[in-house]
């Protein structure tokens, strides 16, 4: 050692192979959960949109064999014009 400090490499160099074992496993088992919590994620949003989009399909076809029109898209759709005023506040006294 010549009484310098080992550095990190050094050391992780030295560890037993029980720790680096412990370690490869560990990070497999995180992969794996971290996959599988994914994949479980994404099926319940693929059930939720599954869910919605039959519930569309379900109104559409009743809509389709009930001879119930769907309500026509509305016409009194109208602009207004909003007034505004663009204020400079550099000069404002009341700032703190």
């Amino acid at each position: 050692m010549n009484g310098k400090r080992p550095g990190f490499f050094e050391f992780v160099s030295r560890l037993p192979p029980r720790i680096w074992l412990q370690a490869a496993l560990g990070l497999i088992g995180f992969a794996v959960l971290a996959v599988l919590g994914f994949a479980i994620i994404a099926g319940f949003v693929a059930i939720a949109v599954v869910i919605l989009l039959l519930y569309r399909l379900r109104a559409w076809l009743a809509a389709l064999f009930t001879g119930r029109p769907m309500p026509p898209a509305r016409t009194d759709r109208r602009v207004i014009d909003v007034p505004y005023e663009i204020v400079d506040k550099k000069d404002d006294d009341r700032r703190p």
